[in-house]
Parts: C-alpha cells; sequence; structure tokens
C-alpha cells in the first residue's frame, strides 16, 4: 500500500546538496543538504499510526489485512526500507540556543526522504526522525527514544485537532534495537528502545536555515558553516518564497527587496498568530530557540513540550531551562526576539532598517488581536467587541491564577454559566469550579522548597558578598522563587480544605459578576437571546478544548508502551481527534485492544484510567512530579 507514495523532491533540485559522500559528523560548507541512510533497526514494529495524517500523502491503509499493512509501515518508515523515489537527506541549519548562537546544529537525527504529491496536488515533506547518524549529529547517535517518539507523534497530531499550524505525524515505529540515555542529566542512564516518527509538513526549513551564512559571532566566536555565500541566501529566499508563498512572488517579482519585505511581515504575523494560538490552550514549547521557528508559521519540533494544568504565567514546561527563558508568558516576547534573528539572517537581501521596522509595527498589534479575538471566543463573547473585554480577560486570568484553576477545564466549564442562572444554580456552578482548582495537598507540592536551608542560606550570604561567583552559580530569580515558595509553603500550614475552599469562591463570585455583566451586554445588542445563547455555548464549545495532552496521560501512555502493550498509545491518538467533544469510536479501540490480549501488559493504565471522563480531569497528586527534559 506504500507503493502509492509519489515523490518530486523539489527541495533538493532547487538548493545546494553537499556533494562529499564522507560519513560521520563533520562541518558541511556550501549546502542545504547533504546524502545519508537510515540505519536499520532490529524488529521494527508499529506503536500508532495517524491515518488523517497518512492521507495527505494519499495512502489508505488496506482494511483487508491490518497485520500485512503494520509491518509494511514499520518496515519502510523505521528506514529499513528506503520507498522507490525517496532520496534520504539531512538538512544544514544553525540556531540560536536558549539566547546564545550554537553554530552549525543541522538534522542531527531527522533525515528528510522527499517530497510526496498528494491527492489534490500538495506537497508534502516527509521525514524519519530518529533513522540514524547524519554529517550534524555532533556527539549523539542520531537516534530517538520510545519515551520521546510517543509525545511528539501525539503532540503533533493533537495540535493539528486542535486547529493549531503544526507539523504532523504519519507513523510512530519502534524496535529491539536500544541506546544509552540518562533521562534526568543526574548520572542514572538506562537502556530505551530505538524509535522512529515520520514527520510531515509542508517544509522544515526553518529560521536557522538562514543563520548559515552567519559569521563569527561576537559574544560565542562561532560561526555559520557557509559565511560570505550571499548566492545561496539568494537561492534559499527564491525557493522559500515561490513554493510557500507564491502570492507573495507573483506581486512582487519585479523588485526583490519589496518581496522579501513581503516575505517578512507574513511570517512575522503568522508567527505572532501561532504564539496567540498556544497562549489560548495553554500550550508551551519547551525549546524555542530559532533552529526550532518554522519558516512558514508552524508549531515543529516537539522536545519537552507542556500543556498547562494549573494556571501559572512563569510556568515552565522544560526541566533543563534553570533560568525560565521560555516560560509561559515569555513565549510571545521570545518568538519576536527569534524573528529579530531571521532579520539579521536576511541581510543584505533584506536591509535591517526595513525588517526592523516590520517587526516593530506588525508584531505585537497581529498577536494581541489574534489573542483577544481568539479569547473572546473561549469565553463566548461573539456579538460585541468591547475594549473592556482584554481586562476582562486579564482579570480571568489572575483568578485562575489566585485559585491555581486548572486552565482547561475551567474555560471549558465556563460555557454552561448563563446570565439568569438562579441562586441554587450558581452555588452548584460555583462548586463545580472551585472543584477545579488545586487542594491544599496539591498546593503543598507546587510550593514545596527545592533547595536545603543552608544551601540556600550560603547562596544569599554569596549573593551579598561575591556578586560575580554568584553570577556564575545561580540566578537572582531562581533565589527570589525559592524564597517566595517557602513562605507560601509556610502559610500552607496553617491553611484548612475550607478557609480556602472559602477563599476560592469568593475570587470567583467577583469575576462571575464581571463576566455575567459582560454577556448582559450581548443580549442587549440582540434581538433573539435564546438563538444568542445557543450560539454562544457552540462557540465557546468549538474553542475550549475538553481533552489535551497532559503529561500525565502521555505518562501513562508510554510506560504501557514501554511495557509492550501500544493500546494506549492508541486511545489516546484517537481521544485527541476530537478534542472538542466525546471522542466518538474511543470505547471501540479500548475494546479491540482488550481482545488482542493487550490487557495483562497495561497494568499502568487502571480501568479508571481508561474512562473518558479520567481524560479530562485534573492531574492526580502523581502527576506533579512529572519532569520532562
Amino acid at each position: 500500500w506504500l507503493g502509492a507514495l509519489r515523490f518530486d523532491n523539489l527541495a533538493l533540485r532547487s538548493l545546494p546538496v553537499d556533494a562529499s559522500e564522507e560519513g560521520g559528523p563533520r562541518t558541511v560548507p556550501g549546502a542545504c543538504f547533504a546524502r545519508v541512510r537510515p540505519s536499520p533497526l532490529q524488529n521494527p514494529r508499529l506503536v500508532a499510526m495517524s491515518l488523517p495524517a497518512l492521507a495527505l500523502l494519499g495512502l489508505e491503509a488496506p482494511a483487508a489485512d491490518p497485520a500485512a499493512a503494520e509491518a509494511e509501515a514499520a518496515l519502510f518508515f523505521s528506514g529499513n526500507r528506503v520507498p522507490a523515489g525517496a532520496e534520504p537527506a539531512a538538512h544544514c541549519y544553525c540556531g540560536h540556543q536558549f539566547g546564545s548562537f550554537a553554530g552549525q546544529l543541522g538534522d542531527g537525527a531527522a533525515m528528510y526522504l522527499g517530497e510526496v504529491l498528494g491527492p489534490g496536488g500538495q506537497r508534502w515533506e516527509i521525514q524519519l526522525k530518529g533513522a540514524g547518524i547524519t554529517p550534524f549529529s555532533r556527539q549523539a547517535d542520531g537516534r530517538k527514544v520510545l519515551r520521546s517518539s510517543i509525545r511528539e507523534f501525539l503532540c503533533s497530531e493533537a495540535m493539528f485537532h486542535l486547529g493549531i499550524p503544526t507539523t504532523r505525524a504519519g507513523t510512530c515505529v519502534t524496535s529491539d534495537s536500544r541506546v544509552v540515555r540518562d533521562v534526568f542529566y543526574d548520572g542514572n542512564p538506562k537502556n530505551e528502545r530505538c524509535t522512529v516518527v515520520l514527520r510531515i509538513a509542508s517544509t522544515f526549513i526553518r529560521f536557522g536555515s538562514f543563520e548559515i551564512f552567519k559569521p563569527p559571532d561576537e559574544y560565542t566566536g562561532r560561526k555559520g558553516p557557509s559565511v560570505d555565500r550571499n548566492d545561496i541566501r539568494i537561492q534559499m529566499l527564491d525557493y522559500v518564497i515561490s513554493t510557500f508563498y507564491p502570492e507573495i512572488q507573483e506581486a512582487y517579482s519585479d523588485n526583490t527587496v519589496q518581496r522579501n519585505a513581503a516575505f517578512f511581515k507574513e511570517i512575522t504575523k503568522r508567527t505572532a498568530r501561532l504564539v496567540a494560538e498556544w497562549q489560548c490552550v495553554g500550550f508551551c514549547h519547551g525549546v524555542l530557540n530559532t533552529d526550532n521557528m518554522s519558516i512558514v508559521g508552524l508549531t515543529i519540533d516537539y522536545g519537552p513540550f507542556g500543556f498547562m494544568d494549573r494556571y501559572d504565567p512563569e510556568h515552565v514546561c522544560n526541566g533543563s531551562d534553570n533560568t525560565g527563558r521560555y516560560a509561559y508568558n515569555k513565549q510571545p516576547e521570545i518568538c519576536k526576539w527569534n524573528l529579530g534573528k531571521l532579520a539579521e539572517a536576511l541581510v543584505p537581501e533584506l536591509p535591517l532598517e526595513i525588517s526592523q521596522l516590520i517587526l516593530e509595527e506588525e508584531y505585537d498589534a497581529e498577536f494581541e488581536k489574534h489573542y483577544l479575538q481568539k479569547m473572546r471566543k473561549k469565553l463566548g463573547l461573539i456579538q460585541l467587541e468591547l475594549e473592556e473585554d482584554s481586562k476582562l480577560v486579564s482579570e480571568l486570568l489572575e483568578t485562575m491564577h489566585l485559585t491555581a484553576g486548572d486552565f482547561t477545564n475551567i474555560f471549558y466549564l465556563l460555557s454552561s454559566f448563563s446570565v439568569d442562572i438562579d441562586p441554587s444554580k450558581f452555588e452548584d456552578f460555583l462548586e463545580e469550579l472551585t472543584s477545579q482548582c488545586a487542594s491544599v495537598e496539591e498546593l503543598k507540592v507546587v510550593f514545596k522548597p527545592q533547595m536545603d536551608p543552608r544551601q540556600l542560606s550560603m547562596m544569599l550570604m554569596l549573593a551579598q558578598s561575591n556578586p560575580q561567583l554568584f553570577a556564575l552559580i545561580g540566578t537572582k530569580a531562581n533565589i527570589n522563587k525559592e524564597l517566595e515558595r517557602i513562605e507560601q509553603f509556610s502559610k500552607l500550614q496553617q491553611l484548612t480544605a475550607d478557609d480556602l475552599l472559602s477563599r476560592n469562591k469568593r475570587h470567583w463570585k467577583e469575576w462571575l459578576e464581571k463576566y455575567r455583566a459582560r454577556l448582559q451586554k450581548e443580549i442587549e445588542s440582540v434581538g433573539n437571546a435564546d438563538a444568542w445563547n445557543t450560539e454562544r455555548v457552540k462557540v465557546m464549545n468549538s474553542n475550549n478544548p475538553k481533552y489535551i495532552l497532559r503529561n500525565y496521560i502521555a505518562q501513562n501512555a508510554i510506560e504501557a508502551a514501554e511495557n509492550g502493550d501500544f493500546s494506549e498509545v492508541r486511545n489516546v491518538l484517537k481521544l485527541l481527534e476530537h478534542p472538542f467533544q466525546e471522542a466518538e469510536g474511543f470505547q471501540e479501540v479500548k475494546e479491540d485492544a482488550e481482545e488482542e490480549g493487550a490487557t495483562a501488559t497495561a497494568a499502568v493504565c487502571t480501568q479508571e484510567t481508561r474512562s473518558r471522563q479520567a481524560y479530562c480531569s485534573k492531574p492526580p497528586l502523581w502527576a506533579s512530579e512529572l519532569c520532562v527534559t
């Protein structure tokens, strides 16, 4: 069935490909791609496949023999066999990682297979992530493991079904080949299964692709592999704009500076809208480096990502982000900073004075406009656009923060609030709303001090006596955060569950009165209040997901898969295909998996966890201890 793939590898025809056949990690000058070969895996087998994603490629798994279809997918999408027409290659790019220029990076574990023409004539680049060593692997082995691959596979599809621009994932294939990984960088390595994800996108070219021309960086001294090759920069701009922004190419075919400015303006606006979408579902990208920013405005490279559970504007989803550079509330400004680095990388083909002006004029305005439009839909404000709406949203988030409310579930509940709710129903609603706020026990886990008191005392003394040495081993922000944790933890020792509930109810009552008043203005502006309310609920329910890929849901699926049972990965995938409603067909997937005798190994997923209700509930207490690096 994979014989239906029709390859037409435009990128390799349009951009320079390294001619060297030298294997192993090396610098790749004067090229955008280097040819590679996937390294075979032992006994590859399919974990799961996304039929909607594969349909983009014109693929439809034969229903007559699903086992044979899965075996074929495992063979080809592990890299053990290369499809006819594919031309495996690795893409060269650089990047600013955590704010510092890192020099040549490139596809260290991913391999471009080629571009497939879909049924509607669309062109899709397909990649194998985790298929072995490339010239860009540096000291690594070019492999990915089951744990991280399941997360990327599930989240790619979850984001698509949430309506957020993203790369897609067609298959996840694991094997008996193993590599050693130190998961938490704490000296406790473990053997993990090599796993490969089939990624699909219009292109995987990123901001960092244009940084290969960067001269030595003034801070790190590192440089791109293709310094002084402006001819390649021109080739790349011609290829990217003509292929992915054809309307801009057509409108400015006789003036390249204007064309390049229009392109930069469009990617600026797309990026602003993308991060606004992330913010509105509580999604955090854990590694927002310039090499993880798509040149066509997609969410790309799912590493240590996370959907927020309890609302915390300073939430950091990446356990390795010690300074909180990529915290939830910093993501919009970081994306803008990354666009600034893209602007620098386009010089001289787009003068910096033009791109910087575009960035200042367009980015913040586009972000704020799109964010508020989306938030209005989430709150059911479908009739009027009032200046006060921004304040209402801010006060809602502040109330969520004060009460440690669950971001997803509180938004989802708000559609059942009505202006004319009677007092007894209002109390019931308030009870339901506050049940989505963290308990005293949960808050104690959240604010548990993380430093030994003696260590903290020493750091505070060092900050005063030797600020230069302190700056090398710690940050003032981290110390302040620890002091805040200690203070909050101390207060929690005296707080009873009843006191917490009473306080939370008071906060929510205050905000709900403001929300009721705003909804009343909507009603006064319409002729038919019932029709308006029906539409309001419909809009809210299509913008506030019931199901997201929470860390604990992914973890349950990972642990089951590591024990040899892939049914939970497939269950979760099916669920995430219908994030805004009860997932049709979900029960059947579960039953099929159980009929195949997959019950014993799925001990990690209890019957309760398998119920649909559990997938949208607040996370269990153990989930707050999960750390993704």
